[in-house]
């Protein structure tokens, strides 16, 4: 054992956890801790907002599949981090927020920011831990980081601010990590026998592929037999975009040819994905889902085993290792798998479909002039986009429509606001991504309402040296809710009208690149312009306000109005 304070106790364990970076607003709380961590050579990133420092530390998990770290100060600043957390929650990201509390003799007299800190997260973590005792601080840290991977998702430390002082007798615990497993053998063996009398088998790819690096292993398992490839919602990096046998994403705004493709199978492999409702949902006047196809869910989570989708077969295990074991039952086996037998006329019709896909979208993206259609400006982003690059969306119209057009060959280059879909995600998202891989360009997708709750991040970037790049889409409206209230509400807009200050100026007037975009021929130009900068660039692109499908179409009805005085508004 070691003497020391909890303090650095609280730093030796960051450090053992291979901790490099951590995102927050600086604190009285903590300050004690915060001291030192330059010289566990742990950076301490300030950021403009709590929420933002949460998003970044998801971002830079997601792109490392490691831990992303977050703290603040107590009250304000820890209830700023709820939004964040949830995200993350969805997100699967091992994202650990440290939280500081009140002192232990003020808790509970009302005093200068208190509340309690652990019920507001006790829904959205995988793991909470009140530090109970100073002495304790290094083994609980260590417990919540540990979890924080081996269940993918956010974790709470919470401390109360008195703990960090003192002196104990500790050791810091080392690193641990439990060995993920193919999953059983019965299961495992039962899928293989599926998979091998399967005639239209095909595979989902979820972001477990992403989280177990097993994009290898599910190309060769898809390769072997001939099995067409759709990615799960928000997860288009999960199986190489130009592959022969990938389709793209099913869910909203998704791939077309995906969703025809998949509702002719026979047998659906669900790799790694827990087959959210949302991402499949019926989109693009297609209900897809095939009701008689025989189901194999493969995920890390047993909870997700069956809970939204009836299935055949069920595998707690990790998708690589799955994929794999399945591969090698299929190729060791003495009876040649049935797809075999029909992979022409199954290649035949993968291609029929992603040719008429590719047709329909270019015929829906060929506008030209200013203000610029938006299904235009994504195409030309697309096209633009280093093959490296990291993307980030944000949750609104337009970027939703960009999920008919991102396509990505790597893991790791695509990061959504996924299901829990809040505003404000995408740049602070990017930024941390950024850190996370500072070799890599990082690009943002943000509409100009959401863009409000981020763009003073911008000063962040310029301050920290993370040269992020932001394409703000400016419509000059809220699409996604507009879009419900030209469909259900005849046209009266409520809070969905915006009026716009120049973007490309205030980022000028915050120290960093901006560029105004007004012609589809700009568009490319300035995404290149904007990546091999090394600066902070805000390209501001100039749209009409067309709008895609809404998000929920099963969400609003028409109105019915009881009352005279607003039968009018029926």
């Amino acid at each position: 054992m070691t003497r020391m304070t909890p303090s650095e106790a609280l730093v030796e364990t960051m450090a053992e956890e291979g901790v490099t970076d951590v995102f927050g607003i600086v604190g009285s709380a903590y300050m004690d801790a915060l001291d030192i961590f330059p010289g566990a050579g742990i950076r301490f990133i300030s950021v403009a907002h709590e929420q933002n420092a949460v998003h970044m530390a998801d971002g830079f998990s997601r792109v490392l599949n490691r831990h992303g770290v977050c703290i603040a100060q107590n009250g304000p600043g820890i209830t700023n981090f709820v939004t964040g957390v949830a995200a993350a929650y969805w997100a699967h990201s091992p994202v650990v927020a440290i939280t500081p509390e009140t002192g232990t003799m003020g808790l509970g007299l009302g005093g200068f920011q208190e509340t309690e800190q652990m019920p507001i997260f006790s829904k959205i973590t995988k793991y909470q831990v009140h530090v109970n005792q100073p002495a304790r601080i290094a083994e609980l840290t260590h417990n919540a980081f540990t979890i924080a991977m081996n269940e993918r998702g956010p974790v709470q430390i919470n401390i109360p601010r008195d703990y960090f002082y003192g002196e104990i007798d500790i050791t810091i615990p080392k690193r641990q990590r439990h060995e993920p497993s193919a999953g059983g053998p019965n299961s495992l063996a039962e899928a293989a026998k599926l998979l091998a009398e399967a005639e239209f088998p095909v595979m989902v790819a979820g972001g477990g592929v992403i989280f177990a690096d097993g994009q290898k292993e599910a190309v060769q398992l898809a390769e072997y037999l001939g099995m067409p490839v759709v990615n799960s919602y928000l997860h288009n990096d999960s199986f190489p975009g130009s592959h022969d046998l990938a389709l793209g994403p099913l869910g909203y705004q998704g791939s077309k040819a995906a969703m025809k493709v998949i509702a002719q199978a026979d047998v659906i492999l669900a790799l790694g994905t827990r087959l959210g409702p949302f991402g499949t949902l019926p989109q693009h006047g297609i209900d897809y889902w095939p009701k008689n196809a025989k189901i194999i869910q493969i995920d890390a989570n047993p909870r997700m085993l069956g809970l939204v989708k009836q299935i055949s077969v069920g595998i707690t295990g990790d998708a690589k290792l799955a994929a794999a074991d399945i591969l090698n039952r299929l190729q060791t086996s003495n009876v040649a798998p049935k797809a075999h037998g029909n992979r022409g006329a199954r290649m035949a019709e993968v291609r029929k479909q992603k040719e008429e896909w590719t047709a329909e979208l270019a015929k829906m993206s060929n506008g030209s002039g200013s203000p610029i259609q938006p299904r235009r400006c994504l195409i030309e982003l697309e096209k633009a986009m280093p093959k490296n690059a990291m993307v980030t969306t944000d949750i609104g119209n337009v970027c939703s429509v960009a999920n008919s057009y991102l396509k990505f060959e790597a893991p790791k280059s695509f990061f959504a606001a996924m299901t829990f879909g809040n505003c404000g995600y995408s740049f602070p998202c990017a930024m941390g991504a950024k850190v996370g891989a500072p070799d890599r360009p990082a690009v943002a997708y943000v509409g100009d309402g959401a863009w409000g709750m981020s763009l003073a991040e911008v000063m962040t970037c310029v301050r920290e040296n993370i040269p992020t790049v932001a394409v703000v889409f400016n419509n000059g409206q809220w699409g996604a809710e507009k879009k419900n209230q030209i469909d259900y509400y005849g046209n009266r807009f409520l809070g969905t009208n915006l009026v716009n200050p120049s973007f490309s100026a205030i980022a000028k007037a915050m120290g960093a690149e901006g560029i105004t975009v007004n012609h589809p021929d700009m568009v490319g130009d300035a995404l290149k312009t904007a990546t091999k900068s090394g600066k902070t660039t805000v390209i501001e692109v100039m749209l009409t306000q067309e709008l895609g499908d809404p998000f929920r179409r099963d969400a609003l009805k028409k109105p019915v109005r009881m009352l005279d005085k607003y039968k009018q508004f029926a």
